[in-house]
């Protein structure tokens, strides 16, 4: 593998594990809403 090859290849691998940990870490950080039909119809 050459040079470019391999530096083009960390440069992707990074962007994608970059935006995967940002939305997961969104996903975590978000207050958890729940619509009012899921909860009325657990309930009946």
């Amino acid at each position: 593998m050459n040079t470019e090859a391999l530096i083009f290849m960390l440069v992707s691998e990074g962007i994608i594990a970059a935006t995967t940990i940002y939305f997961f870490v969104k996903v975590l950080r978000s207050k958890k809403q729940f619509n009012e039909k899921d909860n009325h119809s657990e309930a009946s």
